[in-house]
């Protein structure tokens, strides 16, 4: 869960390298770290911290000529976030430089091994042995460094995505790839390596991106040559011109990328139904669910896995499938599915959910349904990902860049595509009648406009966030579709204000939580006047007599939670199977306004990465 960055070309490529790890920065934040060749030499500076922190030192420590560098910002995995265990890593002789995004799993056999051979390491991370390996390999057969990497790669068991230069040889650099995304951006005269196309999108948009097993020679003035590492065969590369452009990952003068996000919504959902939903046809048109209609009518069910955020809407989606298709629906940890001999059939549909495409546990689940014979289904945010290139078929949110680490516009776009889904469906099976099916469909698009009312609370949301932000622990409760919204809103809390925040179904309040409930505990209640209303207000009726301090998300015009609540926020009203879209809302901003008052890194928080790309 690293941000790799690598340049090489006629530019100068410091700040290149520089202002790209900035921006994946979201991808890791505990350290950072350079290596620049300056045509004679190679210059590396790291350390512990953020990437301002690396940039204060190599004003210190080196100078910044040269045309070719290597960087990178970590998410540590093996070793502590200190100066040492930071990327780049140097082998012992000091001629290679590798970074890395993944994990060797079977570094402690092959560090043994070479300790035998004489090598020693500085740090505790299993990519100095990995670079090591690679100098040993090169050393041993006499070959040069592509096939050193090449052979190397074959007796690591892990993932990763590296990039290795040999001072000896400044005119090339070896990337390859295994479960973490590469892609290398293609210029005029000049070539570009990432993690994902952000460091690169004013320069080119024209990118490749590896496959898993892939490596490539990125050399001066030649073309590109990808092969694959187990067979050494060749691979002709696949251009894709870049959909984004630079100010979609700029913050366009919000505080934090996360509040910018947050008011992209509007606009990121209708971008997810554009060209999808056609009210006036009364149509919903989706290739990837037109051209295997067959597998997803014929399902016998339909299994759910994704991590996270992602997971929660996934949740949702359970409730939208059932109710609209009746369609049986699992909703799975993907951390969790492969590892409990699931029984998958032919007649499964998987359906893998992911903002990044990128997500570890989500590909592993992916390739063992695959294996059983189900048809999957991705649903992700990242065009050329390997969630997307892995499945069968599937969708894109179009969501735009997200990069505050606590997902939005992701969950709020999943479950515009899943809700899309869930209504073709219902309609082809007959499960929902006209008059409903085009009630729903006339409903959905005006959800974004309902968004951008509920985005107006903000100021109120704000002053709720600032009597609740010294609270230790925070209890959110919500029934049908709204209980995932409660599990979100939850999630949203721990992740950027590190407040203990837990999520129930409210009717589950009764069978444990309510023994926490005091005059010093928030609770957060979903009680949109959709579904089982009444049943949530008698649910706050038992917080109140128990002096608990009541936050009621309740739909325009409320009256019955306005008289129990202490504070309520309104949102439009809409279907119930759409309510969600509009819920999450509120709990987003009060989680952001929170964590900010508290002085909370919010795009950053402490532990966490956005691309779980490790398992």
């Amino acid at each position: 869960m690293c941000g790799i960055v690598g340049y090489i070309g006629k530019r100068k490529a410091y700040p290149i390298v520089i202002d790209g790890l900035k921006r994946l920065e979201y991808r890791g934040y505990d350290s950072a770290g350079i290596a620049i060749y300056d045509g004679t030499d190679l210059k590396l500076s790291k350390t512990k911290g953020k990437v301002a922190d690396l940039e204060k030192k190599i004003n210190n420590e080196i100078a910044t000529e040269g045309n070719i560098a290597i960087g990178h910002t970590r998410w540590a995995t093996h070793g502590v976030p200190n100066d040492v265990n930071s990327h780049p890593h140097y082998s012992n002789s000091g001629d290679l430089v590798i970074i890395h995004n993944g994990i060797i799993e079977n570094y402690e056999s092959i560090k043994t091994e070479l300790i035998k051979r004489g090598y020693t390491f500085q740090s505790d991370t299993d990519t100095e042995v990995l670079i090591n390996l690679i100098e040993e390999v090169k050393k041993k057969q006499n070959v040069k460094l592509g096939k050193a990497v090449q052979l190397a790669l074959t007796e690591v068991v892990g993932a990763f995505a590296i990039a290795v230069f040999d001072k000896n040889k400044p005119n090339e650099i070896v990337v390859a790839k295994l479960g973490s995304p590469l892609a290398i951006g293609i210029g005029e005269d000049d070539f570009f390596i990432a993690s994902d196309a952000s460091p690169f999108i004013e320069y080119t948009k024209n990118a490749i991106y590896l496959e898993d097993e892939e490596m490539a020679i990125v050399r001066l003035n030649k073309k590109i040559k990808i092969r694959k590492i187990k067979d050494d065969s060749e691979v002709t590369p696949s251009m894709q011109e870049l959909k984004f452009n630079l100010e979609q990952i700029e913050k366009g003068g919000y505080e934090h990328f996360m509040l910018k996000e947050i008011h992209e919504q509007p606009h990121a959902i209708k971008d997810t139904y554009r060209g999808r939903l056609r009210v006036k046809e009364g149509i919903i048109k989706m290739a990837g669910i037109d051209d295997n209609i067959e597998k997803f009518t014929n399902a016998s069910r339909i299994i759910i896995v994704a991590c996270g955020t992602s997971w929660h809407a996934g949740l949702v989606a359970e409730y939208i499938f059932e109710n609209l298709a009746r369609i049986p629906v699992e909703v799975e940890y993907a951390s969790e599915f492969r590892y409990r001999n699931p029984v998958i059939t032919n007649n499964d549909v998987v359906i893998a959910i992911s903002q990044s495409g990128e997500t570890a546990d989500t590909l592993a689940a992916i390739k063992l349904a695959k294996e059983k014979g189900a048809f999957v289904f991705g649903v992700c945010n990242v065009v050329g990902s390997s969630i997307a290139r892995e499945t069968h078929a599937g969708a894109y949110t179009h969501a735009g860049p997200e990069i505050g680490v606590a997902s939005t516009k992701a969950f709020t776009t999943q479950i515009t595509v899943l809700t899309l889904i869930a209504l073709k469906l219902g309609k082809i099976k007959g499960a929902l009648s006209n008059t409903d099916y085009h009630y729903h469909l006339q409903e959905l698009e005006l959800i974004p406009e309902k968004v951008e009312k509920a985005l107006k609370s903000d100021a109120h949301i704000k002053m709720v966030a600032d009597i609740y932000k010294d609270a230790k622990n925070c209890l959110y409760l919500g029934r049908g579709y709204n209980f995932p919204v409660a599990l979100e809103g939850a999630l949203k809390l721990k992740e950027i204000s590190y407040i203990h925040a837990e999520g129930y179904p409210a009717a589950e309040m009764k069978h444990g939580p309510i023994a926490l409930i005091d005059d010093q505990m928030p609770v957060i209640v979903i009680a949109v006047n959709k579904g089982h209303y009444e049943k949530v207000v008698s649910n706050i009726e038992e917080i109140k007599s128990r002096s608990g301090k009541i936050i009621g998300i309740v739909t325009e015009g409320d009256t019955s939670v306005k008289k129990l609540a202490d504070h309520v926020i309104e949102v439009p009203e809409t279907l119930e199977s759409l309510t969600p879209l509009l819920t999450t809302i509120p709990l987003q901003l009060l989680s952001y306004h929170i964590a900010v008052m508290l002085d909370k890194n919010v795009d950053q928080p402490r532990n966490l990465a956005k691309s779980v790309t490790v398992e």
